[in-house]
């Protein structure tokens, strides 16, 4: 059952598929880190919840982070079936990236594709989302111990090397039949007219709070299509 035909539920369908469950996995800007602290409030998996339960409160959201900062697709891939499975999904965020960039194309390709394969075989829907740019220069205000990285994350976004990675790992998700909600392609488009540099908290590679919420509309699109509202009336009391 589909998240969109889910979330419609009376109570009977509730009592009988339970609430929906959604799992993220993920990195660091899953996990929800800015700088120095998680923000869990503003994260973009939070703020997709809102508008879900905005469209029909009556049908509880489950969102469930299975995401931790600084991890990779290919470290992750050993805590599938226990961060992740375990929890027969409604639909699966995966978001990697960001840290693979710094290995090979191959592990990275290699373990997201068992991540999908993983999750499809056990009949739960997946989105492969996009994570965002990396900075395009080092900014003046980046932490002095972040100096040396910073460079060499700019140098990876300016020479194409975090390209070649996202989009590949587009065409993976095509090839095997997963929904890809495409960020990073919006993040591009912004970097024509804004300095995206300024638009990571970290000057590396954590959005702000703020652009959390371009991830969450794109993935309610995605998962939500062209529903149209048809809540109906009902009572959360107690019925015999």
């Amino acid at each position: 059952m589909k998240i969109k035909e889910k979330i419609m539920m009376d109570r009977h369908g509730l009592s009988k598929y339970g609430p929906i469950n959604i799992v993220i996995f993920g990195d660091s800007v899953s996990h929800g880190a800015v700088v120095g602290y998680i923000d869990y409030e503003n994260v973009y998996w939070n703020q997709l919840k809102k508008r879900l339960n905005r469209f029909r409160d009556y049908v509880p959201v489950n969102m469930i982070n299975a995401s931790i900062g600084g991890t990779t697709a290919k470290r992750s891939l050993e805590r599938l079936e226990r961060h992740v499975l375990i929890h027969e999904p409604d639909l699966v965020i995966v978001c990697f990236g960001l840290n693979d960039v710094n290995g090979s194309l191959e592990d990275y390709l290699g373990a997201l594709g068992a991540i999908f394969e993983g999750c499809m075989k056990r009949g739960h829907d997946v989105i492969f989302l996009t994570p965002n740019m990396l900075n395009t220069y080092v900014a003046e205000d980046t932490p002095e111990k972040d100096l040396e990285y910073a460079a060499k994350t700019a140098a990876m976004q300016i020479g194409g090397r975090m390209d070649s990675y996202i989009y590949a790992a587009i065409d993976l998700a095509k090839s095997m039949g997963v929904s890809v909600c495409d960020c990073y392609s919006k993040w591009k488009k912004i970097s024509e007219t804004q300095d995206v540099t300024q638009l990571l908290a970290n000057r590396i590679n954590h959005p702000i709070p703020e652009m959390h919420e371009l991830f969450a509309n794109a993935l309610y699109d995605i998962i939500m299509g062209d529903i149209e509202n048809r809540s109906e009336e009902e009572t959360t009391m107690f019925q015999e």
